[in-house]
């Protein structure tokens, strides 16, 4: 299978050393595009020399060209997020598969776009939802599958970033909706997926609410941070802030971003405290699914440790599912747990709770990616799926949906119809 991508940023390596490293002979990189020339060039030097004149490049206004030039079966877009659904279309419209960053898309208006080209083509959308594929996330969903603790009836779910990976969030292009959704389209996009695929079932109502409490221009006042910079490598008080980010002490930073800013513009280091962030730090939704059950879920972008609660409450029983990433952030510091960092705990009625083996595996987010990888470039050399773990575009665009019905809600203060809200736009799933 030959591969193209575009998008050179951080979130593309892992698939270019994939193609290039691990499934070569089953993979081959036959294209590079981006809108930034150095990051381009940067990504090609890192392709493993296999003779001749190297991997292509392409600029992204001759993405259409790279496709005729160099043929590839499927295109992997790791673009940012208001423009995903641009090249997506683009490639099946040229007979290409595709492979998608999450989240799919960031509003409706992209979603129908895409649904649209993929109807007409028939060709394929892969969503490449890794936690789906981490052992211990597997493991919940062979635990509820099996019918364990019964109906599942309802879900909480709590979702912790820390100050250091919740802020860069609101220093990158994430910071303002209208380019990622939001945390409750790009990043929550995740955690709607997982709900969606434990519980087997698509919401039908969410409400919620959100706003900015801790990333705002008022909280960088009460720390003593009057007279900051619109960033970090120009700012005169960078010294007394624990959110700052040094472009020039980090080599990937530096080398990815600040060296190619002459290129395009872009500023990797913006102030957390802007005024002008359109994003919320805090955000709690409620949803109804299909099949009856009830989800309560929220994001904190600025907690003193960073994991997840999830507690399901069936007919039978709970389980218990918190994973400790890291904790004690302060000053930029971060600790991950030596011991105990994820539990799993059964807790059938009438009986003690127990506590469960938890699945591990080694490899990138608790060893999803090689997983998901796995099947994605060599599915043939994988054992079957027992869990459906391959997302379509009908999963992406289901995992986007809360979070859009979710941004609906806060802008309305009202509860949002899914289907309505759907039928609306235009939009058959």
């Amino acid at each position: 299978m030959k591969y193209a991508i575009v998008g050179t940023g951080a979130r593309h390596a892992m698939f270019r050393d994939a193609i290039t490293t691990t499934f070569e002979g089953k993979a081959e990189l036959v294209g590079l595009c981006d809108v930034n020339g150095h990051r381009l060039a940067l990504s090609a030097q890192s392709v493993p020399e296999r003779g001749g004149n190297g991997v292509a490049t392409y600029r992204a206004e001759h993405f259409g060209q790279m496709i005729s030039e160099q043929k590839p079966d499927a295109v992997i877009v790791t673009v940012p997020d208001d423009l995903h659904h641009e090249y997506i279309v683009a490639a099946m419209k040229r007979g290409c598969d595709v492979m998608t960053e999450k989240p799919m898309t960031t509003d409706l208006t992209r979603l129908k776009a895409i649904l649209d080209a993929q109807r007409e083509t028939g060709r394929k959308v892969s969503v490449t939802f890794n936690y789906r594929y981490t052992p211990a996330r597997t493991q919940i969903k062979d635990i509820l599958q099996s019918g364990a603790i019964g109906e599942i009836v309802a879900v909480d779910f709590s979702w912790h970033l820390d100050r250091v990976h919740g802020a860069d969030y609101f220093r990158r292009w994430h910071r303002y909706k209208e380019r990622s959704g939001g945390l409750l389209v790009h990043k929550s996009t995740h955690h709607f997926d997982l709900v969606n695929w434990w519980l087997g079932s698509v919401p039908e109502t969410v409400s919620a609410l959100g706003r900015r409490a801790f990333y705002a221009p008022e909280m960088a006042d009460a720390m003593g941070l009057e007279g900051r910079s619109d960033r970090c490598h120009t700012c005169p008080v960078a010294a007394r802030c624990d959110l700052r980010m040094d472009l020039e002490k980090d080599e990937k930073l530096k080398a990815l971003y600040l060296d190619a800013e002459d290129f395009d513009g872009y500023e990797r280091d913006r102030c957390v405290f802007a005024a002008d962030i359109t994003i919320e730090d805090t955000m709690a939704v409620q949803a109804g699914y299909r099949n009856g059950a009830m989800l309560n879920y929220t994001l904190c972008a600025y907690s003193p440790w960073e994991g997840l609660e999830i507690r399901f409450h069936g007919t039978k029983g709970e389980l218990v599912h918190k994973h400790v990433e890291v904790h004690g952030v302060f000053g930029g510091k971060r600790e991950k747990p030596v011991d105990d960092a994820m539990t799993t705990m059964l807790h059938m009625a009438g009986e003690a709770p127990r506590q469960i083996d938890v699945w591990t595996g080694t490899g990138g987010h608790g060893g999803a990616d090689p997983i998901m990888l796995g099947y994605l470039f060599d599915a043939s050399g994988m054992d079957a799926d027992l869990y459906g773990r391959s997302s379509s575009h009908v999963d992406g665009a289901w995992s986007i949906l809360t979070g859009i019905a979710a941004n609906r809600s806060i802008a309305s203060g009202g509860t949002v119809n899914v289907a309505a809200m759907l039928n609306e736009n235009g939009i058959d799933l």
